[in-house]
């Protein structure tokens, strides 16, 4: 009788609180709701040690925190989140610590193609955004399978940077550029050499994130105020936040704050995109 009454307490209880979350959702969307929110999960390892944790269990404890923190966005209206989940630096470190982050991460992308999962839930496209070919070979083709499995998804998008650096992207997508000017040259050699320039635009479109639009916010935790070469060319015009809180300590606070300060600049930010255009 206890366990049923304990149970329909908890029940009423986390009705209680998700009906104050949806309110609170839609007082902040009477002002200007961010597109693209992007992440650097910072202190993970520095939560395990903390909380004397065993090896891991400060990334498997960010993982939760990564898919509640989802559930805000979506249920707030944002379109995209990004996330930094694993840099081409990181393959320095050592190699055991390295293979147990792609254990990990296979084990979390089987987790995500679920049915119950949050990216059925809320119909979320699944993309992998990076230089994928650096992966280990069972991850790449898991992170293959499930944008394949979430391609036709349009709800909500997740953009999950591995193996990634900005400055790999850039250079990437110089890389790409060229190529397809030597193509071009091949079909007609009489091509204007002015026409035959590298644009703004030709960068942006070869870029890994060319399928999404420039950051609103980037939330960095641990009070780390370094971008660590993610999404340099996609956060000129965008609001910095750094709470002090490990990631797997970020909650529902650190959103409402960072979409109040958005709110409070946007007409700022606004000015100076329109600027540049």
């Amino acid at each position: 009788m206890e366990n049923k009454e304990h149970t329909l307490v908890t029940r009423l209880v986390g009705s209680l609180v998700s009906y104050m979350r949806r309110f609170l959702f839609r007082v902040l969307s009477v002002g200007p709701v961010p597109n693209h929110l992007a992440f650097i999960l910072d202190g993970n390892r520095r939560y395990a040690k903390k909380w004397n944790l065993g090896e891991g269990m400060g990334h498997r404890a960010g993982f939760l925190a990564l898919m509640t923190l989802m559930k805000y966005c979506y249920e707030l209206g944002v379109k995209y989140v990004t996330i930094y989940a694993f840099s081409i630096d990181n393959f320095r470190r050592r190699p055991d610590e390295v293979q147990y982050v792609m254990d990990l991460m296979l084990e979390k992308i089987e987790g995500l193609l679920k049915e119950e999962s949050i990216v059925n839930q809320y119909g979320v496209k699944v993309l992998f955004i990076g230089n994928l070919k650096l992966l280990h070979e069972p991850v790449r083709i898991a992170a293959e399978k499930a944008m394949k499995a979430t391609s036709n998804n349009n709800q909500s998008i997740l953009l999950i940077c591995v193996a990634y650096t900005s400055t790999d992207e850039i250079v990437h997508s110089a890389q790409e550029c060229c190529d397809e000017i030597r193509s071009s040259m091949k079909v007609n050699e009489e091509k204007d050499v002015k026409s035959d320039l590298i644009k703004l635009g030709d960068i942006e479109r070869h870029m890994y994130m060319g399928v999404a639009p420039d950051v609103d916010i980037l939330i960095r935790t641990s009070g780390e105020t370094r971008l660590s070469n993610f999404l340099l060319w996609q956060t000129t015009d965008c609001l910095l936040y750094s709470p002090k809180a490990l990631w797997p300590e970020i909650g529902l606070r650190h959103i409402v704050w960072g979409v109040l300060n958005f709110q409070r600049i946007y007409p700022y930010l606004e000015k100076r995109r329109k600027k540049q255009l």
